[in-house]
């Protein structure tokens, strides 16, 4: 199946010739001509599959040739948790809808608000909005819904994981109830679901893959190292390997900067995104990325999902996430398209849980390297069942072969002093 037979209008098969689109994805294939026919499409995609043109498409197609909206009204409404996937969205928005005369707007905090009051003034066919600004601007009359038709809630389960259930419940009165709604999420989760009985109405349910699905090409690696040393060695592996692009995750926002900070001074071409840089910030160092004109990032999982790379090599793991669903979602960025990607993880032995979480979740045991000169002193744990072996192992029964003595095990090396004898192999190596 080709693009073309979607029947979209001459104007938006010209925009999709002009990006190169030619066929489909699954969430495309499915979801297009179920939109196009006016129904409620409830989808369950990991971010990358295309689902944001699986929406906009057909939203685009009804939308053409419709009188615009009056002042502060709003025709469609596309809800996402974050500020980078709303720009990704309208980006592409725009893209789909060249020379339509549709009018599309952008509304997210951290940013004044009285540039975005002035542009909905003039009437907007597709409005993209984080949910807490938008509620902001609603409760002041500068934005109005009593036109909507169309409602698009992308990354549900991320807008839910976020803490904006409140907000959304508070929205919800605000809408008509005569509205198509179209309602996307990584998985069909209890939560999600719940969440479709109450904005929905009998929406056709789509799922194009597994639940918590990698994609095949993501080779997984992983690197025991102690806790301590783990920015040495990640500076190690950035030296050797010459990744072009790497996107590096860290838990806190704390550890982002100070990450980023020794990166930079090792010379490495980096910078940081987080939820408290700056709005203007986190846009340029987004797009810079974006571009390839960055090559390293470091982020907390804020940007774990709608971050759209497009031929990232590598994601970095400088720290395992609590929640295994969201190793998912960070190496989602990587082997997108058929092209090989990896996944690589440094993990010390107090992240063994977390580990065992995320084998359990891929259905695979992660291969462990040691890299030589950053052997850990505490080993981490073999997650693998078969070579757990019970405290009972010298009480097995004697062999048929009678009473042989078996030659005693040479003792075990003392490494209680191995920390103060190890060098460190940067001591002597030149800046760049």
């Amino acid at each position: 199946m080709r693009f073309s037979d979607f029947p979209l209008s001459d104007t938006i098969q010209s925009n999709l010739n002009e990006l190169g689109y030619q066929n489909p994805t699954p969430i495309q294939r499915q979801a297009i001509p179920e939109i196009l026919a006016g129904r409620d499409v409830l989808g369950a995609a990991q971010t990358g599959t295309g689902k944001t043109a699986a929406y906009c498409l057909p939203l685009i197609q009804h939308l053409q040739g419709k009188a615009r909206p009056a002042a502060a009204k709003v025709r469609t409404l596309v809800l996402v948790p974050t500020r980078e996937l709303a720009t990704q969205v309208v980006d592409q928005v725009r893209a789909y809808s060249k020379d339509l005369g549709l009018r599309s707007q952008i509304i997210v905090g951290g940013v004044p608000a009285h540039p975005q009051i002035s542009a909905l003034k003039r009437g907007t066919d597709i409005l993209v909005a984080t949910p807490g600004r938008l509620v902001d601007l609603a409760k002041q009359g500068a934005v109005q819904f009593d036109e909507l038709e169309y409602l698009v809630l992308d990354e549900a389960d991320r807008m839910l994981d976020l803490g904006f259930t409140d907000t959304l419940n508070s929205l919800l009165p605000l809408l008509p109830d005569k509205r198509q709604t179209l309602l996307f999420s990584a998985t069909f989760s209890d939560v999600v679901l719940t969440l479709a009985t109450i904005w929905q109405s009998n929406p056709t349910k789509i799922q194009v893959s597994k639940q918590n699905s990698v994609a095949t090409t993501v080779r997984h690696q992983l690197y025991p190292v102690d806790k301590a040393r783990k920015p040495e060695l990640l500076i190690d592996l950035l030296t050797r390997q010459h990744w072009q692009q790497a996107l590096i995750f860290v838990k806190t926002k704390r550890g982002v900067d100070e990450l980023t900070e020794l990166l930079q001074a090792e010379g490495f071409r980096v910078d940081s995104l987080h939820g408290d840089k700056p709005q203007a910030a986190r846009l340029q160092v987004f797009q810079a990325f974006k571009a390839g004109t960055l090559p390293y990032l470091v982020a907390t999982d804020v940007a774990a999902r709608g971050l759209d790379i497009e031929g990232l090599p590598v994601v970095i793991n400088v720290d395992l996430p609590h929640v295994a669903e969201d190793y998912i979602h960070r190496i989602g960025r990587t082997g997108r398209a058929g092209q090989e990607g990896r996944a690589v993880s440094l993990v010390s032995a107090d992240e063994i849980d977390n580990l065992r979480a995320i084998e359990a979740l891929l259905k695979q045991r992660i291969t462990r390297r040691e890299i030589p000169g950053f052997e850990p002193d505490h080993r981490v744990p073999d997650s693998h069942p078969r070579n757990q072996r019970g405290a009972d192992a010298g009480t097995k029964k004697p062999s048929k072969g009678g009473n042989k003595q078996k030659k005693p095990k040479p003792p075990k090396p003392d490494i209680s002093q191995g920390p103060g004898l190890r060098s460190n192999p940067f001591a002597n190596a030149k800046k760049r």
